[in-house]
């Protein structure tokens, strides 16, 4: 139970009561050279299995269009399309982050479908490495043996996905997790940087990640640059109010003492300024995209639903989180008991959001509220919007939420869960307390075996092939090469048979260029030929998709029809883009 703060107390003293390991103390001994690079070996070598064990995970799921598309975008930035001109790309761009690591590993595996996994895995790793060494917290604050509690908590929680729905969302989609990594790599800057003597780099540095990473996703603004606002604002609001009570009402307000608070807390006003100054920056760059003829984006589709519909909504939010945390029950009884180990990390997040909400303004540590403020609106927003009335799969939306908890729980429990009695304790309460603590890291090492033998068991599991690997081959044999059909037919069909079959998505009404994600130069007929229409009778989100009649009719009589599993395949002896709506 952490003990209230009295109001009177002064920002230092309010860190020394709440913060058990978020205040000030002095640096440790120094680490001998030896064990140093000892421990440098060996977290390399475990950052580098994590990202082998990531790489087969994430072989588990198909690949679908989705991270096709990004692989031909990336591919067109590779061959100097930089802006991607003639590009619409979904409601993100992504033009930023994940798409020029897109580009570097496409120019070095080459433009296949595994190219993706490793992206997904590079990326994963990038994110827990950056949450773990968030969790660290600044060097001069947090000596070097309360360090490692902190990392390896936050490591603990975070570093086994679970198969299934999180793959996709915290591996293989190429969605908002990937954000996580410049936004750690923001809070880093300002839990480091910002106690150097050049103070002012660090709102230089926010300014510039804030604009990089919003370019890249409007996310940004939820979750990174209105949590940084109203955290500053009621730091230096707190402090106001202090300084005010300290003078006390028969003192009077004075001449400068409010100027004096703000001074105080230049870091926060200068932090806030930069975050507001990139949201303007941001909104430059999109603009100057769009005058030198770059990328089209489609509006984000966020719309309030119903609200009788919330308490659905809360419920597949409640599953896509439990998934974020590898706690969702689902599976063979293995994968079930796994799930209920990790309801371990979940408990500990939920500890350490309620431990820093029931004294947020008091609190001493800025990240851990940023952090706190940033989850439940990115949560909040979400469920009353018509993006939560789906499947489990678009926690996507909010997976920020797993490293900046597991940050979260590393920083605000660590030192809690390791405690020793203190030194001037009773004999009897001292070996109680030892005791305690000997059972906690039993229990932790437990926990984390558990962990590990679930990122084991997931990184055996077979590898899949990419989503209609059938329909590729079928259509390679057979010289059907340039075709049209479904979005979740098409670009996974194109870069999974690498280059062999092409075949560019169209919408069911009337065959029109479906543009998300899309080229317009694709629908050229004078520079491309196509010569078949593809469909889909399969059920299931990723794979039913059939053109209404008409459009077919519209088309003519074709010359060869194939039927193959779910698929039918339509062929025509001429160019069928010449018969569609233009792009």
């Amino acid at each position: 139970m952490v003990a209230a703060v009295p109001p009177s107390r002064t920002p230092e003293q309010s860190a020394a009561a709440l913060a058990g390991d978020g205040g000030v103390q002095p640096a440790g001994s120094p680490v001998p050279h030896g064990r140093r690079l000892l421990a440098v070996a060996a977290v390399t070598a475990a950052v580098v299995l994590l990202f082998v064990a990531y790489l087969q995970v994430s072989r588990t799921y198909p690949e679908n269009s989705d991270e096709s598309n990004d692989l031909l975008m990336a591919w067109d930035i590779l061959h100097g399309n930089l802006l991607l001109h003639g590009w619409y790309l979904s409601d993100v761009s992504f033009i930023t982050t994940e798409l020029p690591q897109y580009a570097l590993l496409a120019g070095l595996l080459g433009l296949h479908t595994n190219t993706a996994h490793v992206a997904a895995a590079m990326t994963y790793t990038l994110v827990v490495v950056l949450a773990v060494l968030l969790a660290r917290g600044s060097a001069a604050e947090v000596p070097h043996e309360a360090a490692w509690p902190r990392m390896l908590l936050t490591a603990g929680i975070i570093f086994a996905p679970q198969l299934g729905v999180a793959v996709f969302v915290v591996l293989l989609s190429l969605g908002h997790l990937g954000t996580a990594v410049p936004l750690l790599l923001i809070w880093l800057a300002i839990d480091r940087v910002a106690r150097l003597r050049w103070r002012w780099v660090c709102p230089v540095a926010v300014a510039a990640g804030m604009t990089w990473a919003l370019v890249a996703d409007p996310l940004v603004l939820i979750v990174g640059i209105i949590p940084l606002v109203v955290v500053c604002a009621v730091r230096v609001a707190r402090e106001l109010v202090l300084a005010r009570r300290e003078r006390g009402p028969r003192r009077g307000p004075g001449p400068g003492w409010a100027v004096a608070c703000l001074r105080a807390r230049w870091a926060e006003l200068a932090l806030a300024v930069a975050a507001i100054v990139a949201e303007g920056l941001a909104a430059v760059v999109n603009r100057l995209v769009r005058a030198l003829g770059g990328f089209v984006l489609h509006p984000v589709p966020y719309q309030l639903a119903p609200v009788r519909t919330w308490p659905k909504h809360a419920y597949v939010t409640a599953k896509g989180l439990l998934a974020l945390y590898g706690a969702k029950p689902e599976g063979p009884p293995i994968a079930l008991v796994f799930a209920l180990l990790h309801l371990a990390g979940v408990a500990l997040v939920v500890w350490a959001a309620w431990r820093v909400a029931r004294h947020f303004a008091a609190w001493p540590d800025l990240i851990s509220q940023v952090l706190l403020i940033a989850m439940v609106i990115n949560v909040l927003l979400y469920v009353p919007s018509t993006l939560a009335d789906a499947t489990d799969l678009n926690a996507r939306e909010f997976a920020v939420v797993l490293p900046f908890g597991a940050a979260l729980a590393g920083r605000t429990l660590a030192a809690g869960l390791l405690a020793q009695p203190a030194p001037g304790a009773q004999a009897s309460a001292a070996a109680a307390g030892a005791r305690a603590v000997c059972w906690r890291r039993w229990i932790a090492v437990a926990v984390a075996a558990g962990y590990a033998a679930s990122l084991g068991w997931a990184a055996a599991r077979p590898a899949v092939p990419p989503m209609n690997a059938r329909l590729a081959t079928f259509l390679a044999s057979h010289h059907l090469t340039r075709g049209i059909g479904g979005y979740w037919l098409s670009s996974v069909v194109t870069v999974g048979s690498n280059g062999a079959v092409t075949i560019r998505a169209v919408t069911p009404a009337n065959l029109a260029p479906d543009l998300w994600e899309a080229k317009r130069s694709w629908y050229d007929s004078t520079a491309h030929e196509v010569t078949f229409v593809v469909t889909d009778a399969a059920s299931g989100f990723f794979n039913h998709w059939q053109p209404q009649a008409s459009a077919l009719t519209a088309l003519g009589p074709p010359a060869r029809t194939y039927h193959v599993g779910p698929y039918t395949i339509y062929v025509w002896n001429k160019n069928l883009l010449a018969k569609i709506p233009r792009a």
